[in-house]
């Protein structure tokens, strides 16, 4: 787990949707880059995460969470299109600015795939039925929101840099074609984006090599209010 000095505290208060991209410049994907964000923008001084998928009430001694298979909570993505959650990575405390959390040992072969939970501000990365990763995020302020939704990963870019903005994008996952996109970025208290998934540096190099051009991707406003059941079983570590 990676520590930065502001913390990201718990709460039920709602967050604020990711920003909608700029305009497509010379056909290419949209560029982006943080910005400041003021106190009016949030009506608060105080950004807030709350539990979302790592609800602490389950916190265990091991390195996940994992739910019995009559329990999986389960994500539904649209009429009946759904996915199942067999395990989540232990995350007992509210992330910091700038933290990260990766463990994949001992979970099986799958298919990755990444879940952004706007309302508790984090961005996980599945294998299968698996939490292998998760970070704090940065988005952007209300007044143009990303829609949510299914995306693809269409094309990676490990160096990207802004031509709009001159400022360094790395480890870049292109999500739309109109310029969407996950990448590394300083995750700071009072930080945002122009309309991109701003991710810490070490995370976004571990989620660049993991996950390949075609991976599905998942935003929503609140995973939690998703799930069709809550039911959690005991937790305990994997072996």
């Amino acid at each position: 787990m990676v520590r930065a000095a502001s913390q990201v505290t718990r709460s039920s208060v709602t967050r604020l949707a990711l920003l909608a991209g700029l305009a497509l410049l010379s056909g290419a994907c949209r560029d982006y880059t943080d910005m400041p964000l003021t106190e009016e923008m949030f009506g608060s001084d105080e950004i807030v995460q709350a539990e979302g998928l790592h609800d602490p009430a389950f916190a265990t001694d091991g390195p996940r969470v994992r739910f019995q298979p009559a329990q999986l909570p389960v994500i539904s993505l649209a009429p009946g299109q759904e996915r199942a959650i067999g395990s989540v990575l232990n995350v007992p405390e509210a992330m910091r600015y700038g933290e990260h959390v990766w463990n994949d040992e001992g979970v099986p072969p799958g298919k990755p795939w990444i879940l952004v939970d706007l309302k508790a501000q984090t961005l996980s990365v599945f294998r299968g039925r698996d939490e292998i990763g998760t970070a704090v995020t940065l988005y952007g302020v209300d007044e143009k929101p990303t829609p949510t939704g299914r995306f693809t990963v269409l094309a990676k870019m490990k160096d990207h840099r802004s031509s709009l903005y001159d400022a360094p994008m790395p480890y870049t996952l292109r999500l739309t074609g109109d310029g969407i996109a996950i990448h590394g970025s300083d995750v700071r208290d009072g930080a945002g984006t122009h309309g991109c998934l701003g991710i810490p540096l070490e995370f976004a190099s571990l989620l660049f090599q993991q996950v390949p051009v075609g991976s599905e991707v998942v935003i929503l406003r609140d995973a939690s209010a998703s799930m069709k059941s809550r039911v959690r079983a005991a937790p305990g570590a994997l072996s």
